[in-house]
């Protein structure tokens, strides 16, 4: 289910928060949670009761680990079911993530014929698994108390960050979950969360789904491109991708304060980044804090010499790549970040000398490059894409971005008020204004952590958020996916 579609907002939310309250209101706090769970449960399985039977087998198998854990003595048998557990999860990842990719490129250097499963990859599985492992892991240090089935099960499950983040630890969500003072309706929570919600589906629909436009016919027609359609088309995926997973986010706040219940920050306005490592400390927190926790430090960290360190970051970044998806696009992607953060850590002390604003937009050019080759659907695809960029001429932009870009409603609109002869005479000024502003726009305003932070419900305020919200339902006719749902 979808937090962008009719039946979440008018139907699923409204039960979930009435039987949630209805049952802690009357004490039953248990109950309360029992319906969280099964409505958690019907959100992951409304597209797919396979999806749904996979979570619930990974919930219990390794519930069942700990529990044998927390029966064993012997440090040694702790250790071997702690392995035993991350095996378990990176298997069950690997069958349905790569399996498939594996066979591919087996087949393709030993020129073997082996058939491939064509196995359909569950919603989520690298979220709720990288979450597992965090909880089967501490409890192997001796980090963290066993919980009952009941409060593990909330843990995992959790909707609002089940399918795409952040990771949350065990420790951040179970707490708030017993604290009988959450139990009940905050007001002052519950703004927080409609505003954030609101802001968070606006950014879905309204630009993020915007762009997906361009950039759907950019890399359907690469041959065609010229050099200022092809900066547009990487410029409209580096905005579309910021507010695909920035909108999801903020409605994954929304939805958690409503429940009074906080969600770690995941990102922090990243394209304010003054260097790539800055980048990777605002983009997709709660990932980089998991790979910090369980890959970057037992590898040494940066505890045992210079080159170690580069070596450590490379591999976390590879293992990023890697976690992004079966393709060898999103691996190059990793290791040409993780390069990128080597070169910032061995000439940093020089890069700081150049002025804040260049080392930005310095900073955003890199990560619009990097994101070039994550849409690409192949390696190939990319370099070709590149080799246009710095091998065509200029021009006007390619006419089927403008048109369809144009063609919807907001434009539409412009035209009939007046702007109608400059859009003819300029049919691709308005696509370049809009990724102009944009851009601009995540340079300089606020992010919707520091917004809901200074809330204060002012009539102008509720008047801008109620028609935000109407625009945005107005707008739900072509549903989409959130990006970061294929990872």
């Amino acid at each position: 289910m979808l937090f962008n579609s009719y039946i979440f907002i008018f139907l699923f939310f409204p039960l979930a928060l009435a039987g949630y309250y209805g049952f802690n209101h009357l004490k039953q706090y248990k109950l309360g949670m029992v319906w969280l769970i099964g409505m958690s449960m019907w959100f992951y399985g409304y597209n797919s009761v396979q999806y749904l039977f996979i979570l619930v087998v990974s919930i219990l198998l390794n519930y069942l680990l700990v529990e044998s854990m927390s029966r064993v003595n012997s440090h040694r048998n702790r250790r071997l079911l702690m392995i035993l557990g991350v095996l378990l999860n990176l298997g069950i990842l690997f069958y349905y993530k790569y399996y498939d990719f594996f066979i591919e490129n087996v087949n393709a250097v030993l020129k073997t014929d082996i058939h491939l499963l064509q196995v359909v990859l569950p919603l989520g599985i690298s979220f709720y698994t990288f979450q597992q492992l965090s909880y089967v892991i501490d409890y192997y240090r001796q980090d963290c108390e066993k919980y009952s089935l009941l409060e593990y099960a909330a843990y995992v499950s959790f909707f609002p960050q089940l399918i795409a983040g952040p990771i949350v630890y065990h420790n951040e969500l179970i707490p708030q979950f017993r604290d009988e003072s959450r139990k009940k309706i905050d007001t002052e929570n519950f703004s927080k969360g409609i505003y954030a919600f609101v802001l968070g589906i606006a950014k879905k629909v309204l630009i993020a789904d915007t762009f997906s436009k361009v950039v759907t016919i950019g890399y359907q027609a690469i041959g065609e491109l010229n050099t200022p359609s092809i900066i547009l088309v990487m410029v409209s995926y580096s905005l579309q991708i910021y507010f695909d997973f920035s909108g999801y986010c903020d409605m994954a706040y929304g939805i958690g304060y409503m429940f009074n219940v906080e969600l770690p920050m995941n990102f922090n306005s990243p394209y304010k980044a003054v260097s790539i490592v800055d980048f990777w400390d605002r983009w997709h927190m709660t990932l980089t804090r998991f790979f910090t926790r369980y890959v970057y430090i037992p590898l040494g960290g940066s505890r045992k010499g210079k080159i170690r360190t580069y070596v450590n970051v490379m591999i976390v970044f590879f293992v990023s790549g890697v976690w992004h998806g079966a393709n060898w696009t999103f691996i190059l992607w990793g290791v040409l970040n993780g390069a990128a953060n080597v070169l910032h850590k061995i000439f940093g002390k020089w890069i700081e000398k150049i002025p804040k604003v260049l080392r930005v937009v310095i900073t955003f050019i890199i990560c619009t490059f990097a994101w070039s080759l994550f849409r690409a659907e192949s390696i190939e695809q990319a370099l070709e894409l590149w080799k246009r960029l710095f091998h065509t001429g200029g021009g006007a932009i390619y006419a089927p971005i403008a048109e369809q870009f144009n063609n919807i409603v907001e434009m539409k609109v412009l035209y009939r008020i007046g702007l109608g002869s400059v859009m003819n005479s300029y049919p691709g000024l308005c696509v370049c204004a809009f990724a102009f502003l944009v851009t601009i726009a995540c340079f300089t305003m606020h992010n919707t952590q520091e917004k809901v932070a200074d809330m204060q419900y002012t009539n102008r305020r509720i008047g801008a958020i109620t028609i935000l919200f109407i625009w945005s339902v107005m707008s739900l006719s072509e549903v989409s996916e959130f990006l970061y749902f294929n990872f």
